[in-house]
């Protein structure tokens, strides 16, 4: 014969009861109770009504609201790498894409866009092909081009970056020599690192450095400010 096991009373909803005591309203209440009760349950429920209202429009179903994010651009395969980094590892669809080219100072002045495209040629070429690439791989994706000018391109990117409210400035980055990255660890914070480095210590938003690790190893080599070359096998 087997040993029986204990048994265990059944657990059940029922049986766990309040330690307080609710005390039932009276049986009668004087129709002033009750009016005022009655005004107070409909200015409740009135609210509430507003409330989910309000709700509704804030977050409705199925919309979302996108980043701005900010990719600067150049002739660089740095740049372009950069571009398609972006494209396939951070934008999402309800995104939009600023292309920002910082262009050399010109004598001349431009009131508008059209007028500065007449200006600078070039650069609205540069930025219109990066346009083009990125609406041939993501053409849900809005993608915008700003062309900007100054001599210190880090200050100028930063601000711009702030100005148009960018949730995230993407930078294509060059290799440094070994020579160069052994100054950088002697000299520590006397020499500064270039417009990458400076964009990222100084942006309001997060930015982040992209250079391709090779054809060999792939992936790539991502710099922000609390990581340096992270290799991202992707």
């Amino acid at each position: 014969m087997g040993k029986r096991g204990t048994r265990l009373p059944g657990f059940c909803l029922n049986r766990i009861r309040p330690h307080a005591r609710v005390r039932s309203p009276p049986a009668q209440a004087n129709k002033h109770d009750t009016t005022s009760a009655t005004k107070i349950d409909q200015k409740t429920e009135d609210s509430c009504n507003v409330c989910e209202d309000k709700l509704d429009d804030v977050a409705k179903p199925g919309s979302v609201i996108g980043r701005k994010i900010m990719i600067v651009v150049d002739s660089s395969l740095e740049a372009k790498a950069a571009v398609q980094w972006a494209l396939t590892h951070t934008v999402q669809n309800q995104d939009t894409i600023v292309l920002l080219h910082v262009m050399k100072p010109s004598n001349k002045q431009a009131t508008d866009e059209d007028s500065s495209k007449e200006i600078a040629p070039k650069a609205y070429e540069l930025a219109s092909s990066f346009k083009n690439m990125c609406q041939s791989k993501r053409p849900e994706v809005q993608t915008e081009i700003a062309v900007i000018e100054g001599k210190e391109k880090g200050p100028k990117i930063v601000h711009e970056a702030k100005k148009q409210g960018v949730a995230l400035l993407v930078l294509g980055q060059k290799k440094r020599s070994t020579t160069w990255r052994l100054l950088l660890m002697w000299a520590g914070h006397r020499v500064t690192g270039g417009v990458v480095e400076y964009c990222i210590q100084n942006a309001h938003c997060m930015a982040i450095a992209v250079r391709r690790k090779g054809k060999k190893s792939g992936g790539y080599m991502i710099t922000t400010k609390r990581h340096k070359d992270f290799w991202l096998l992707a």
